[in-house]
């Protein structure tokens, strides 16, 4: 395989890193940083693409002002986006509360800085420890008619609230007869790998939710996508989990509208259209999926000789899942049955993955299409690693090598 033959051109890794007592190693920051993302040609970087975004519906209060003229534009990342998602709940629902560990502070990754000052410690507060408490309040102040707002400071603590979500959360309005509702539930919580997490700070369990009928997944991939996805899932009838790629707090910077707008659930953006093969992510494995496709046409030197000409043309369709329960099922097999190929990338694990399902849908629905298996491209079935967290992921080197496979069938 390519990923093989490449690395292995690659000095060993026993040659031991050469440091000296006076050399000063700055540990990296809590959110991490990635380089390719904030050179991503797939931000907005511009006022005129950020309002032209696909999907956005503005939420003015006079009804039909739909139009961009005069809408001002505000560089953010996506920390600052999500702020600024929360900030507008606050100030436009009166119900709404905000609550988590930390919070009060603004949080590990600084999302609610600022928050509690604005609008009062009894609409923005700290609670214990307790992720199952959490998520339970949250579930009994929605039921009783709040926009509940919580976080679970990382998504690797989310096990413990697993019941209340999916034996309590996804089932309330179903045990009721339609009599209740706690679609005033929104549960935001950082997660994916931010490249040196480890095993409690890097997972990726979106999949362990993909059979509680009832909640709503939502996985944004910047902070224009981010805010408008979480205004949305706050005021969604339904009770979401919205996983925030941690990696990319920091990373991905955006032209984003200052004003109140959504974005639609449950639909899947395509940002690049293609003919000859369908890739498939969401999250931070965006722009990995976008390296391995800048690569694919243009590659450097070193890699050149192992990528075929005739490949290097073939026109790749990547779409945004952005949500993953309920997923977008209609727009990815109409693209797959366009392009008669599917890769699919993602960070979790490949037993039990988004991606499995997603295969299986595809394999029942445009099977006699397809010109060569689904494949998928995941992180490996072993816990997050530390110092090796980058061999665990699937990178653009790996990805290309599956869409090269998958093109030669």
């Amino acid at each position: 395989m390519l990923a093989h033959r490449l690395r292995s051109t690659l000095p060993t890794l026993s040659r031991r890193w050469q440091t000296t007592a006076s050399t000063t190693v700055e540990p990296p920051p809590a959110g991490g940083h990635s380089s390719s993302v904030a050179a991503s040609q797939l931000l907005r970087a511009t006022r005129e693409s950020a309002l032209r975004t696909p999907g956005i519906t503005w939420q003015d209060e006079e009804s039909g002002h739909n139009i961009v003229g005069g809408r001002e534009t505000r560089k953010m990342n996506l920390y600052q986006a999500v702020r600024d998602a929360l900030s507008i709940s606050l100030a436009k629902d009166d119900t709404a509360v905000i609550f988590g560990e930390d919070i009060a502070f603004g949080g590990v990754f600084r999302c609610t800085m600022g928050l509690a000052e604005e609008f009062g410690r009894e609409r923005v507060f700290n609670t214990p420890l307790t992720e199952q408490g959490i998520a339970g309040f949250g579930i009994g102040l929605a039921s009783m008619g709040h926009t509940a707002i919580a976080e679970i400071q990382f998504a690797d603590y989310i096990f413990p609230a697993f019941d209340q979500l999916v034996n309590e959360a996804a089932k309330f309005r179903y045990r009721s007869g339609g009599r209740f509702s706690i679609g005033g539930l929104t549960v935001r919580t950082p997660t994916m790998a931010v490249g040196h997490g480890g095993l409690y700070h890097s997972q990726s369990p979106e999949g362990y939710f993909m059979g509680a009928s009832g909640l709503k997944i939502v996985i944004p991939r910047s902070p224009i996508q981010c805010k408008g996805l979480l205004l949305s899932a706050i005021r969604d009838p339904d009770p979401v989990i919205f996983m925030e790629p941690k990696i990319l707090y920091r990373s991905a910077v955006e032209q984003v509208p200052i004003d109140d707008y959504t974005l639609p659930l449950s639909r899947a953006e395509t940002l690049i259209p293609g003919s000859d093969l369908t890739l498939l992510s969401w999250g931070t494995p965006i722009y990995h999926c976008e390296a391995a496709l800048q690569l694919l046409s243009s590659p450097p030197p070193s890699i050149a000789p192992l990528i075929p000409p005739s490949l290097r043309s073939a026109k790749i369709e990547l779409i945004d899942l952005r949500t993953i329960l309920p997923w977008d099922m209609e727009t990815v097999v109409e693209s797959v049955r366009r392009t008669k190929r599917l890769v699919i990338v993602h960070e979790a694990g490949m037993t039990g993955g988004v991606g499995g399902e997603i295969a299986a849908e595809i394999g029942k629905r445009a099977f006699l299409r397809l010109e060569a298996p689904v494949r998928r491209i995941t992180g490996w079935d072993v816990p997050a690693a530390l110092q090796f967290e980058k061999f665990n992921m699937p990178d653009s080197i790996r990805i290309l090598d599956g869409i090269m496979e998958t093109l030669s069938y």
